[in-house]
């Protein structure tokens, strides 16, 4: 009897039951928004470390832990506005103590009307002065740290002190997978002034524009033995590779594309981040957006070669050209410094 009832009376109900197609729908679409945002703030977040790999033709290690949570519980901070300065570190392996120097030091400059991007080599030799320890070498300055995220924090402190100029994020920088990140891109062109005898390999790369593989440019990029101006001249060639790199990326689309980014921040690997400082990845990435879009400007810091008792060899800032190069960069007038000085511009083509 109690059955019977009981199955009267969900029969009178199941009129004024909803169909359950709509509802499940509903549900389908919220749980892909869902999944659908998170790919874009991970793609968003991890999206300006593969640009920094691209401006300097290096990996990127973490010099802090990603942000990708904070980023889904809190909104995003406004796109930055103004001058931005964003400090690259590149490092080989460690050596025999474990402590790395930084090989290359580029100081990317994003100008206030978002033109173009400046890439701004630091000589890893030049000399500058440190609290407590006396001048050093500036590639010493990340070895200074216990690990790489205090040596980056050292060596930051270092070049804003060197400029003048607040820097706004950086990441420190290794070769460890920039075969895989040229391959994954099918190569990048490099335009070489003059032929290089590789110091390590002994291939040699002859004058002019080349498509390089991995391994190729992992050979380039390492090379300052047998070079006329040694670093200055490895500085360069990572300008030129960095160049490359963003052009081929852009060329496939792979910076608006969220499949392919996807894709290829797979194959770099997961644990590509970067210190944003006081803003966020997407708001960074978003910031260098149309800069990204043209040939980036390389110049070096004007140097001169200088060596004291106590560091035989190194540079010092050149008295005639570094003072007005200096003023430029903290004023972001660097587009009518580099105009006026040509020579002091790095061919990219």
């Amino acid at each position: 009897m109690i059955e019977d009832d009981l199955r009267a009376a969900f029969a009178r109900r199941e009129a004024l039951t909803p169909p359950t197609g709509p509802v499940r729908a509903a549900i389908d679409r919220a749980v892909v928004r869902r999944r659908r945002r998170r790919l874009r703030l991970r793609l968003a977040g991890t999206a300006l470390a593969v640009v920094a790999a691209a401006l300097a033709g290096f990996t990127a290690i973490a010099p802090r832990p990603p942000e990708t949570a904070n980023l889904l519980a809190t909104p995003s901070p406004p796109m930055p506005t103004g001058a931005l300065n964003v400090l690259l570190l590149g490092s080989d392996a460690a050596g025999p103590d474990g402590s790395r120097r930084a090989d290359s030091i580029l100081l990317v400059h994003l100008p206030a009307d978002r033109s173009r991007l400046y890439l701004v080599s630091l000589p890893r030799d030049l000399v500058v002065p440190t609290a407590g320890r006396g001048p050093e070498k500036l590639n010493v300055s990340l070895a200074a740290g216990r690990d790489l995220t205090a040596g980056y924090q050292a060596t930051r402190q270092v070049v804003a002190q060197l400029t003048g100029v607040r820097i706004d994020a950086g990441a420190v920088l290794t070769y460890r997978a920039t075969r895989e990140l040229t391959d994954a891109v099918g190569g990048v062109p490099m335009c070489l002034p003059a032929a290089i005898r590789s110091y390590h390999t002994r291939r040699t790369y002859p004058a002019g524009c080349q498509r390089l593989d991995g391994a190729a440019a992992v050979d380039v990029l390492r090379q300052r033995y047998n070079m006329p101006d040694g670093a200055l001249d490895r500085d360069r060639n990572a300008a030129r590779y960095a160049a490359g790199l963003l052009h081929r990326m852009q060329e496939q689309e792979v910076l608006s594309n969220p499949l392919l980014l996807s894709r290829l921040i797979t194959k770099v690997g997961s644990g590509v981040v970067t210190d944003t400082g006081e803003s966020s990845l997407p708001a960074l990435l978003a910031a260098a957006g149309t800069a990204a879009t043209v040939e980036p400007v390389a110049v070096g810091l004007p140097v001169l070669h200088g060596s004291t008792k106590e560091l035989p060899y190194g540079f010092r800032l050149d008295p005639a050209l570094a003072p007005g190069f200096l003023d430029a960069l903290r004023a972001d007038r660097l587009g009518e410094w580099t105009a006026a000085h040509p020579k002091q511009v790095t061919a990219l083509r």
